[in-house]
């Protein structure tokens, strides 16, 4: 089998989160990782043994630097980077533990990567022996400079035969320059082959609501988003497949974790893990859609590349940091029953 090719397009940030799990008001200090949305699925894969490349801009300076080494440590394919802009995007964490929900605050305004224009990439040579595009919901809503490029991106993939990927990600506190997410995802979701999301979603994004559905009371039916895959593959008939993942909420320390694939006539479910003491669950998403690239690129089997996403996030959430470190070997364990945790020898 050919090395298989993934390029993945958005923006990476300097991530600042408090040790433990401290309050803002309580940090002396922060602990530095870099992430976001298609940088940690770009990690992932290169974990898996994926030619996997990352697209984005960055400052010229040591921040854009240490960033760009930061992803060639993972072995991620950097040489499409461009530089420009002035800053480097940068977000602070507070890890969440029991009853209280971990916060986010952003500091990404007039980033590298949010004052991209059309015509900053030459698309038609990044995508050259290229397999596979991933872009998430994340980048259209940091700019409209960021969504431009990013439908620039999405024509050129389509043009070429490239499977087009999208997590929908669906983050309010992001949509700030004047659109609405349901303004400008619909034409960028047209051009997707494979779509992720969950049930928040599929209705602020593309106006989709589930039935059935009560994600606070820590409890999720999987058959309940069968309708909202027909109701995503008639609205948008490029779509093979659509998977959501489903994340029932008992606290911020305990999560239950599974995954659903509907692909226009039967829909896979994954078994579903109770992550009982979550270390870190950002980049859970990432993590999840990752494996689901990775499965379906080397697996010819849906219900086998559902049930390897499902184990890598599982696995994601007991590691700091946004970028998911684990390996083949390693997912393929847990999928096969054993969550033992034993020490290998």
């Amino acid at each position: 089998m050919s090395q298989k090719r993934v390029v993945t397009f958005g923006e990476i940030m300097l991530r600042l989160s408090t040790p433990g799990y401290q309050r803002f008001a309580q940090a002396t200090s922060f602990d530095i990782n870099y992430g976001g949305g298609e940088a940690n699925v770009a990690v992932s894969l290169a974990n898996y043994g994926i030619d996997a490349s990352l697209v984005t801009r960055l400052p010229q300076n040591d921040m854009g630097r240490a960033c760009r080494m930061e992803l060639e440590k993972y072995g991620v394919d950097t040489s499409k980077i461009q530089y420009g802009g002035e800053r480097l995007g940068i977000y602070f964490l507070e890890s969440g533990a029991v009853a209280r929900p971990s916060k986010v605050v952003y500091d990404r305004a007039h980033s590298s990567f949010a004052t991209v224009e059309t015509g900053t990439f030459d698309w038609d040579e990044i995508f050259e022996g290229v397999d596979w595009f991933h872009w998430t919901g994340i980048t259209p809503a940091v700019s409209q400079g960021a969504a431009d490029v990013c439908l620039e991106a999405i024509k050129a993939a389509n043009k070429k035969g490239i499977t087009v990927s999208c997590d929908l990600n669906y983050r309010k506190n992001l949509w700030k320059y004047g659109k609405k997410a349901n303004e400008v995802m619909p034409e960028l979701v047209a051009g997707c082959d494979i779509v992720l999301g969950n049930e928040e979603d599929a209705e602020m994004v593309l106006g989709i609501k589930p039935e059935g559905v009560d994600i606070t009371g820590g409890k999720v039916e999987a058959a309940a988003y069968q309708s909202v895959s027909e109701q995503i593959m008639k609205q948008y008939p490029r779509v093979k497949k659509v998977i959501t993942t489903l994340r029932g909420s008992i606290s911020a320390s305990h999560n239950s974790w599974s995954g659903v694939l509907f692909d226009g006539n039967k829909l896979y479910t994954a078994p579903t893990y109770q992550i009982t003491h979550i270390v870190d669950r950002v980049g859970g998403g990432d993590s999840f859609m990752g494996g689901l690239i990775y499965g379906l690129l080397t697996y010819n089997d849906d219900e086998k590349a559902l049930r390897f996403a499902t184990a890598a996030s599982c696995l994601k959430h007991t590691i700091h940091g946004d970028f998911n470190q684990v390996t083949v070997p390693e997912v393929e364990k847990l999928m096969s029953g054993d969550a033992s945790g034993r020490v290998s020898r």
